[in-house]
């Protein structure tokens, strides 16, 4: 076997410090919740909050990320410029990111994503079910053709999106919408999945398909294939050039 994944798991950790019935589901912050589910699944795991200097994302944590997971929600203006143009370039570079529920309006997504990434919303507290659309997309790997959450946040089409390099999961809720929850893009050398559950007062993440997929997502955006390409002028050609 080789080494494990490096899996960082960022979180702005604002709600649970501010939301008595958020702190009753996630005590230690919902970064931990889906990091301990991610050690337990073998991966090495870190995590980083707002709130840190940087962010906790220095150069030198994501240089040791293989797998960079995003939750935020109320303060996506908060989160440093810089900060975001040092992501962005791990994945432009090869380090896989996960974007989970309401990190799709984060800036990092909206930079990768070239849209606004908008869609409608209801938060009563719904089922939602889960289609694989990809069964044998290594993602879905353990899961049956379905599963259900029994009570979530709505999120319905349209989903402001480029259309997605592969699409894993889409959704139904108890009201009707449909949602495509399960979305990978390839950046650069990097891979992206957006994951649509995860409303904090929920407790989502400790759902076994839940973390499933998440662990899954992890093995599937984790760096592969060529490690670098060259661009740029490239006055040595590989083979003879003969002109006439």
């Amino acid at each position: 076997m080789g080494e494990q994944i490096r899996v960082t798991v960022w979180n702005e950790f604002r709600h649970e410090r501010e939301l008595e019935e958020v702190r009753a589901i996630y005590p230690e912050g919902l970064h931990m919740a889906i990091a301990n589910a991610l050690a337990d699944a073998g991966y090495a795991t870190a995590t980083a909050t707002l709130d840190e200097p940087e962010h906790g994302l220095t150069a030198e944590v994501l240089a040791a990320t293989d797998v960079l997971v995003w939750w935020g929600h109320v303060a996506h203006g908060e989160v440093d410029d810089a900060v975001v143009e040092r992501v962005f370039s791990r994945v432009m570079g090869g380090m896989g990111l996960i974007v989970l529920h309401s990190g799709h309006f984060s800036k990092i997504f909206k930079r990768l994503m070239g849209t606004t990434c908008d869609l409608k919303w209801r938060n009563v507290g719904e089922r939602e079910r889960f289609w694989v659309v990809a069964p044998g997309h290594p993602i879905a790997q353990g899961l049956g053709e379905s599963f259900v959450i029994e009570r979530e946040e709505m999120y319905g089409e349209h989903f402001d999106i480029p259309a997605p390099d592969e699409l894993v999961f889409v959704s139904w809720f108890q009201g009707g919408e449909v949602f495509r929850s399960g979305c990978c893009f390839f950046r650069g050398l990097g891979k992206i999945f957006y994951f649509r559950p995860g409303d904090e007062v929920f407790p989502t993440y400790h759902n076994a398909d839940v973390q499933r997929v998440i662990a899954n997502a992890v093995q599937w955006a984790a760096p592969s294939g060529l490690s670098t390409v060259q661009r740029g002028h490239m006055p040595e050609p590989i083979e003879s050039i003969t002109l006439s």
